[in-house]
């Protein structure tokens, strides 16, 4: 094959084909994002071309969408929650995992209860869910804290891919992590489990697929077709775990995770559809009770949760 046949090829393959709708995705690199990512797989199906972006943290994917180059995201309720407040014109439509988070600490830390990270240097991630599991556990056993010497707790902020090797180097006493790297701490020895953190008024924290108010209002069709294909891929994961743990092993982590890591963090972060009103509120509200996201003006979950599209995907997709 010519030079020029092989161009036009890779032209065409990255293009938008006539009667396909682009939708530019914003994403996240955790297992549990695994279905979501899989949605581009399926697009065609649906006449879209899903437009693939990875962000470091689901804070980041904020001012994309407020620049126009994002029409959905997958990414931590806070991080959505802490958008609207700040004026990001999205709505949620759906859930797309639920947990994902661990309490991990050193295994020579000496720390067999909440209580014990009295003292400790804790790291968690800025404006992820475990940044809010974290404070909302602390403020449970009558610990406070600050990023700043002085409180019982010390807690730094660092990336998701930081925290492991912090923990690791004995930087810090424990880490509050998403999956699959709280599962990959706990493989590797050089970290254990002190609890999932799900027993504070938000219960399991949901995942929040969003999308823009303008592909919700202007695009319904289009905003419609891309509920049906997120309804569709998460059912094959669900019903195809094989499936599911080749695509996230092989593609999204390039085999850099093992068999168990996956099974760990998935059987910590299951996939999902479903968002509730009462949750995205609770959320919202411990959010501004704990100063996480620093809102102004916390917004009503009845104002911007809109889940009318997910429902008709369910219903067209016979699943319950």
């Amino acid at each position: 094959m010519s030079m020029k046949a092989i161009f036009a090829l890779l032209c065409l393959s990255s293009a938008v084909l006539p009667g396909q709708d682009l939708v530019r995705l914003g994403n996240l690199k955790f297992a549990h994002y695994g279905a979501v990512s899989y949605m581009k797989e399926l697009a065609p199906k649906y006449r879209l071309k899903i437009e693939e972006r990875m962000f470091a943290k689901g804070i980041d994917i904020n001012p994309a969408i407020v620049a126009g180059e994002i029409d959905a995201s997958a990414a931590a309720l806070d991080a959505a929650i802490a958008g609207r407040s700040a004026g990001v014109p999205i709505v949620v439509v759906a859930g797309f995992a639920r947990g994902g988070a661990r309490l991990v600490v050193r295994p020579d830390a000496g720390i067999k209860s909440l209580k014990d990270l009295k003292g400790k240097k804790v790291g968690v991630a800025r404006g992820g869910a475990q940044e809010l599991l974290l404070l909302a556990e602390l403020a449970k056993a009558g610990l406070s804290w600050a990023d700043k010497p002085g409180k019982d707790v010390l807690v730094l902020y660092l990336p998701f891919a930081d925290l492991n090797q912090a923990l690791m180097a004995k930087n810090i006493d424990a880490m509050c992590q998403s999956e699959p790297y709280s599962s990959q701490a706990i493989n590797k020895k050089f970290g254990v489990e002190l609890l999932k953190p799900y027993d504070t008024p938000i219960g399991e924290p949901i995942r929040a697929l969003v999308i823009t108010e303008k592909l919700y209002k202007e695009r319904r069709d289009v905003a419609l077709r891309f509920l049906l294909c997120f309804v569709e891929a998460t059912k094959k994961f669900i019903d195809e775990p094989k499936t599911a743990e080749k695509f996230v092993r092989e593609v999204m982590f390039k085999n850099q995770i093992s068999a168990e890591d996956y099974q760990d963090a998935i059987g910590n972060s299951p996939f999902s559809y479903d968002i509730t009103v009462p949750h995205v509120q609770i959320t919202t509200d411990l959010m501004a009770k704990y100063g996480v996201g620093k809102m102004a003006n916390p917004p009503k979950a009845g104002d911007w949760v809109k889940l009318d599209l997910l429902l008709e995907a369910k219903k067209q997709l016979k699943v319950k």
